[in-house]
């Protein structure tokens, strides 16, 4: 992809060598990750080609696969709207967060790199200067959270955690909107850096769990209307 963007979508490059159906379906997913796209948002083949300057046919194929995943559905009438998780979903998706985030935070307790864990406390500071911009929140809890998955050194729990960022894409509001929840997060996070750099592998799985528990809570607010 080209760090050129356009509507906030990533133009595809041309000269990387990968298909063009492959590269739309990548900056689409990108964009889903970003909330560039959210949960009730109409998707029309027409539109998102001249938003990346393609033709159709390889945004048909993108659409396609995106539907193929669950992240988007059929709307009335023309075109696709991405999709919003019913409750049951949401309790799925976040068992398998915790189940995965505290495999990471245990790897990353064992493997962790010092610049790594200074790039997760300044993060964390970084974090507790926006507690009144949620949508910041949201972005650098999620560079927090793939700090540690790349400081897990396994390819395989990075790509079950990367696939799980498509569903998280489709959860909708950030939890940082919940009245509390920045302040209890940073307590969070900071108890699992300290566990990290202590190279404490049980704590720090044990704390991550915890911490993707406390996330349900507020999530599940959220939906309550609460």
């Amino acid at each position: 992809m080209s760090d050129h963007v356009h509507n906030g979508l990533e133009l595809v490059d041309r000269d990387t060598g990968i298909p063009l159906s492959e590269a739309v379906f990548r900056s689409l997913c990108q964009a889903l990750r970003a909330g560039i796209y959210r949960p009730g948002d109409r998707l029309r083949e027409e539109e998102v080609a001249q938003r990346l300057k393609v033709s159709r046919t390889p945004v048909r194929e993108a659409l396609g696969r995106l539907m193929a995943k669950g992240l988007v559905e059929p709307a009335g009438g023309r075109g696709l709207i991405v999709r919003s998780l019913g409750a049951a979903e949401v309790l799925e998706l976040y068992a398998m967060r915790e189940i995965l985030e505290g495999a990471a935070a245990r790897l990353a307790a064992q493997h962790a790199s010092q610049p790594e864990i200074d790039a997760l406390r300044d993060l964390e500071e970084a974090f507790e200067t926006h507690f009144e911009d949620s949508v910041e929140m949201a972005r650098l809890n999620q560079v927090f959270h793939e700090t540690i998955f790349r400081a897990a050194r396994n390819r395989y729990l990075d790509s079950a955690l990367q696939e799980l960022q498509d569903g998280i894409s489709l959860l909708g509001p950030t939890t940082f909107s919940v009245g509390g929840r920045p302040a209890t997060a940073a307590e969070e996070h900071r108890a699992l850096i300290e566990a990290i750099a202590a190279r404490d592998p049980d704590l720090a799985e044990r704390l991550a769990r915890a911490h993707i528990q406390e996330a349900l809570r507020s999530r599940l607010k959220l939906i309550q209307g609460r």
